[in-house]
């Protein structure tokens, strides 16, 4: 398959890049339906002209329809986007740079999506997007699934849809961090549950805290029963954060990050600092989810992106604490020339 892709694009170089064209065209449609001809121009960034002209080949072929709010998808529509969607893939190289991604990071499955979510937020929704549909296929009976924070993890919330006749129950992984409400744990797990129709339990705690505080609250009924059903947990979903961005989001004194950068901390996850090697070089005291808890009968799942996360990406994997790696094109392309 992969010879006979070479082979067309180096025949039809103009057909199969006008095919990928017109179905980003369709797919942006399919996301964001109803929707306007100006907003597919902001999202793909391709010239206005070029998208009117899409669009009435579109109509003319049944696959879209207008209306007053904007372009509507119709039922052929949405069978030309399932049948092509692996393909397109394959002819936008993502396939082959998933498999290298894969060999290189030795994990069990990585999946790419088309983009920077550094320069484009729509990116950051993909990647929510194809979180969902992985969980749709791995979920196969009703799962407790405990979830991090994080503007990635928010993304996969806002894509969140019922699992067929399952239902989850969804968790913290760990307390509140200091950053916008939406973006944290307790509200992504709340926010997942009434997406997926499931259920949800809060963590009702900070992160980090002191030891006095840790001892206040470790013993707390309330608090042991949901952190034993964290650790219960059968999916942990995560994200990965760059070390010195995440210390300072928390608030963390000047010595500890001189002690970051002096151990050249590049990532962090549940809490933990890890150096390029994957060695935990800091951990904050937390409730919730321990990198310990992440035993090998969790489905683990790593999401993160943009160009500036691959080093953090690479630094995470090194622990061998993860089954699943999320992620965008700039990312990818990023690792792949990380000591090459």
């Amino acid at each position: 398959m992969e010879q006979l892709m070479q082979w067309k694009k180096a025949v039809f170089p103009d057909l199969l890049e006008k095919m990928a064209q017109r179905y980003n065209v369709l797919y942006t449609i399919s996301l964001h339906e109803p929707v306007g001809r100006r907003a597919i121009v902001d999202r793909l960034r391709l010239p206005e002209r070029l998208i009117r002209n899409e669009l009435d080949t579109l109509q003319q072929l049944g696959f879209v329809t207008s209306s007053t709010k904007g372009m509507l998808m119709t039922a052929e529509g949405k069978d030309a986007i399932i049948q092509l969607h692996d393909y397109v893939r394959q002819l936008s190289g993502l396939t082959m740079l998933e498999q290298h991604l894969q060999e290189k990071l030795s994990l069990k499955k990585v999946i790419v999506v088309a983009g920077n979510s550094d320069e484009d937020m729509f990116v950051k929704q993909e990647i929510g997007r194809a979180a969902v549909h992985y969980l749709q296929t791995i979920i196969h009976k009703d799962v407790s699934i405990a979830v991090t924070g994080g503007t990635t993890m928010a993304a996969i919330a806002e894509a969140m849809v019922p699992f067929d006749t399952y239902r989850c129950l969804f968790l913290p992984a760990r307390g509140g961090v200091g950053e916008k409400v939406e973006n944290q744990a307790n509200m992504i797990a709340a926010k997942m549950a009434e997406k997926e129709k499931g259920t949800y339990r809060l963590l009702h705690v900070p992160d980090p805290m002191s030891e006095t505080l840790y001892q206040s609250f470790v013993n707390e009924p309330s608090v042991q029963e949901t952190v034993q059903l964290i650790q219960k947990a059968n999916i942990v979903i995560h994200g990965i954060g760059q070390a010195l961005t995440m210390a300072k989001r928390r608030q963390t004194e000047d010595t500890v990050i001189n002690m970051l950068e002096e151990k050249d901390a590049l990532s962090e996850a549940f809490g933990y600092y890890f150096d390029k090697k994957g060695n935990v070089v800091h951990k904050v005291r937390t409730i919730g989810l321990q990198l310990e808890d992440l035993t090998d009968d969790k489905h683990v799942i790593s999401v993160a992106g943009g160009c500036e996360k691959a080093d953090a990406i690479v630094s995470y994997v090194q622990k061998k604490k993860t089954d699943v790696l999320i992620t965008d094109e700039a990312a990818a392309k990023e690792i792949l020339n990380i000591n090459k």
